[in-house]
């Protein structure tokens, strides 16, 4: 149970971060003009993520899970920042 909520606390807060950035990025105009609504959503998005971390049949594929996916978010960002598509 601790390992899964872990997962859920540390991956799941870059997951969370992640997300976030590629929704706020994603909206037209600067990203200044999101950072509110962006700070506003994160909370309950991580919450969400703290809570399902318990759905996973045991924590080292909630570890797994949640890992990969804010590796992917990361670079999912680092690509639009290298490619130009966002200021």
């Amino acid at each position: 149970m601790w390992g899964r909520a872990l997962a859920g606390l540390v991956p799941g807060f870059f997951v969370s971060a992640g997300l976030i950035g590629l929704i706020g990025w994603s909206l037209p105009g600067p990203w200044q003009s999101a950072l509110v609504g962006s700070i506003a959503g994160f909370f309950p998005l991580w919450t969400f993520v703290i809570a399902a971390s318990f759905a996973f049949a045991d924590a080292r594929r909630a570890w797994l899970c949640w890992s990969v996916l804010a590796f992917a978010s990361f670079a999912a960002l680092a690509l639009l920042r290298a490619t130009a598509l966002v200021a």
